[in-house]
């Protein structure tokens, strides 16, 4: 058990890390152009809505109900909604401001980010919290896949690596621009892709047998309702004013088709009788 944990828990590495390769992209480029950066917030609230809507949510529906699971996910809506009347400004240091005045020629782009810097840091935050908890399984199913195969385990952690570097880079754009800060940006990436490895631990030792599956459920759904708030609160806004409506939508949809196919073959990748 020991040995086939460790080599689980280096296949998931694999994959966790390729967030940070996708951070990479990011903190390589000199200068992000806005478009992009509005371009990009299009993709990752296409992640987020495929992750909240097809995957959280619509578990939590076929494993408890219709009704609970839409209840439990507007649960998270309404308590995300009033939670974020009470969260502060973030506060940059000054520092980072100056830096960005000399090394910046297009005051005008630096103006715009500035006004929209906490929506910025709510988008890489929330997006960095909807892959680790993306993630998190991925990373049992690798451990599981790892216990019928070495081959199996391999095949698994690839899929799951090509799809987790768009994923790093959904991250660590908004944070990037939000802080200034590479450092920052590339931490929160890897950060969300060690929720992999995580979840290879959890599933070996301290998987919850005295927990309700349908509570876990539930609070998965309310995790669904949370992350959409959010998406359509925060990270649609700001693919709109970066992108232009037209633009963000196609890159939207875009991100939901990239997250289902991703999803179905890393589905067919498992043995039949497993599941993401």
């Amino acid at each position: 058990m020991d040995s086939q944990l460790l080599v689980a828990l280096a296949l998931s590495l694999v994959g966790g890390l390729s967030n940070s390769v996708g951070a990479l992209f990011v903190i390589v480029n000199q200068a992000p152009n806005l478009k992009m950066l509005g371009l990009l917030q299009g993709f990752a609230a296409g992640l987020m809505l495929s992750i909240s809507f097809l995957d959280l949510a619509h578990n939590a529906m076929n494993s408890i109900g219709f009704l609970k699971g839409n209840l439990w996910f507007f649960a998270g809506v309404m308590f995300f909604a009033v939670i974020a009347n009470f969260i502060p400004e973030p506060t940059l240091a000054s520092v980072s401001d100056e830096k960005t005045k000399k090394k910046s020629g297009d005051e005008g782009g630096k103006d715009i980010v500035k006004k929209h810097r906490r929506q910025l840091l709510y988008s890489g935050v929330v997006t960095a919290i909807g892959i680790s908890l993306h993630n998190f399984p991925e990373g049992m199913a690798v451990f599981l896949g790892s216990m019928k195969g070495l081959r199996v385990g391999v095949n698994l952690a690839l899929a799951i690596a090509l799809h987790n570097i768009p994923e790093g880079v959904a991250v660590a754009l908004p944070i990037y621009f939000a802080t200034q800060s590479k450092w920052q940006a590339f931490k929160l990436a890897t950060l969300s892709g060690f929720a992999e490895p995580l979840g290879v631990i959890v599933v070996a030792y301290l998987f919850p047998s005295s927990l309700s599956p349908e509570i876990l459920e539930g609070l998965l759904g309310s995790v669904g309702g949370v992350m959409a708030f959010l998406t359509l609160h925060e990270m649609l806004p700001l693919a709109f004013d970066y992108a232009g409506q037209k633009q963000a939508v196609k890159a939207v949809f875009f991100g939901m088709a990239f997250m289902s196919a991703s999803l179905y073959f890393l589905e067919i990748s498992l043995p039949e009788e497993m599941s993401l």
